[in-house]
């Protein structure tokens, strides 16, 4: 709960720059559900504090599932109509700070400036965290910079806008993006990709695009991350990076749209195009692995086989669409050629999803001679390279990447929260462990032990 949501008997702080109340001023009355941070503080009419926006929309009945539509709408509205009274102020809120690479996050009050010009300032309701965040944290990742704000799988509520934003307004139900869509640079326009380049280099750098940071924590400023970063209760992306969403969809599951279910499933439908009938292998039974599994069912896959060397993931898979799991340590052959046995030469089509190089080199040997197709979804640490003998390819045998499922953002995330409102693709069913921001902690100790698919923070 962002500092500044209004419990019971308390009294409603003000934001930073806000004036107090005047004796014997009355303060505008906020309708019942829309108390929260102010989005503005000061700027009602006649020296009145602004009616602070909600803490915000629903995530149903006691916090999970879908909520009625209609009652979603009213709030959306509701927030909408108290952001717009107001301008925008810095916003005070909790958020969870990484001060340092290996180091546990810590919980903290942040200060959150208004959006710039194209930017969106979003109050997030629901992150998740991801094999990313921990790779970041663990202080591997080159482009990593500390302090920062990890998390990059959110969804929330637009709290403001910059100048010259058009796409989105106060109130709207978004998901923040991790790859923009400019929809102008060569990258965009270019139907083979998604990997627009408009901000990469200063998302790279953890900062905003014009060069600078909208977070601050005890005086220092502190770095986003992935031009996301939804471990706070507010943050601030580029106008690119953000999608609208249809307002009725469950916050706390469309959340992980955001990254891991879209990498597997668009792997599968987008990079490899898998065909009806077709015999797939995925290495690796996690979250995105999970994805890849549901999008070969969707494609019509007719075998579907799941490596892992946990067998508990076994289960799981195969509620999922895998036809059969094997684990490689009960093996005293190469999994690879275990495959080949077992599939008379090969798969058609093989995904790695995680991040070995090793495991990439097996998966791509596994494939069928002539026509094998093999995907790398899972990223692999710094420095490191991929091998195998070149008559692998000469052969026929096709190397492929991925990222965010080739899917172009914008036109593509809504998309998606329309085909799983639709239950044409799976998502509460990644969602293991539901928790409180507090315990984001806890939510990384889950992933580490293999114990969760999704754990998903309410904030």
């Amino acid at each position: 709960m962002a500092s500044g949501v209004r419990r019971r008997g308390a009294s409603v702080p003000r934001t930073e720059g806000s004036p107090g109340r005047a004796r014997g001023s009355r303060a505008r009355r906020v309708p019942r559900g829309a108390r929260g941070v102010c989005a503005g503080g000061a700027g009602g009419r006649g020296g009145e504090p602004c009616a602070p926006p909600p803490a915000v929309p629903a995530l149903g009945p006691g916090g999970a599932g879908r909520s009625p539509p209609a009652q979603r709408a009213r709030r959306c509205r509701l927030f909408s109509t108290a952001v717009q009274a107001c301008g925008a102020k810095v916003i005070k809120c909790k958020a969870a700070v990484a001060w340092e690479a290996g180091k546990p996050l810590s919980i903290e009050e942040v200060e959150v400036a208004p959006p710039k010009a194209h930017e969106v300032r979003i109050k997030i309701v629901a992150t998740a965290v991801c094999h990313t965040d921990a790779y970041t944290l663990s202080g591997a990742d080159p482009e990593g910079c500390f302090p920062v704000i990890l998390g990059h799988e959110g969804a929330g509520i637009v709290e403001s806008v910059g100048e010259g934003v058009t796409k989105v307004k106060p109130g709207d139900t978004v998901i923040p993006l991790y790859i923009p869509q400019c929809g102008e640079c060569k990258f965009c326009k270019n139907p083979k990709t998604n990997l627009c380049q408009k901000i990469r280099v200063t998302q790279g750098k953890g900062l905003m695009p014009d060069g600078t940071s909208r977070f601050t924590c005890k005086g220092k400023q502190i770095y986003h991350f992935m031009g996301t970063s939804t471990f706070s209760e507010y943050t601030v992306v580029a106008d690119i990076s953000v999608a609208k969403i249809d307002a009725a969809a469950p916050l706390d599951k469309v959340c992980l749209l955001g990254c891991g279910i879209s990498t597997g499933y668009g792997a599968v439908v987008n990079t490899a195009k898998v065909e009806r009938g077709s015999t797939c292998a995925v290495f690796g039974l996690g979250g995105v692995g999970l994805a890849v599994i549901m999008g070969c069912k969707v494609a019509g896959a007719s075998r579907i086989i799941g490596i892992d060397i946990n067998k508990d993931k076994f289960a799981k898979a195969k509620e999922f669409g895998a036809t059969e799991c094997i684990n490689p340590q009960d093996f005293k052959k190469p999994i690879q050629e275990v495959l080949a046995e077992m599939t008379d030469g090969g798969v058609d089509y093989s995904f790695e999803c995680i991040g070995n190089v090793g495991v990439m080199r097996a998966a791509l040997e596994a494939c069928h001679k002539g026509w094998g197709v093999s995907v790398i979804v899972g990223v692999a640490a710094s420095g490191q390279e991929i091998s195998t003998r070149p008559f692998q390819l000469v052969t026929g045998r096709t190397w492929k990447g991925t990222a965010f499922g080739g899917w172009k953002s914008v036109d593509s995330v809504p998309k998606l929260v329309t085909d799983y409102m639709s239950k044409k693709i799976k998502v509460d069913e990644f969602v293991t462990h539901n928790l409180p921001f507090d315990k984001v902690n806890e939510a990384f100790e889950l992933m580490h032990s293999g114990k969760s698919i999704r754990s998903v923070l309410k904030l």
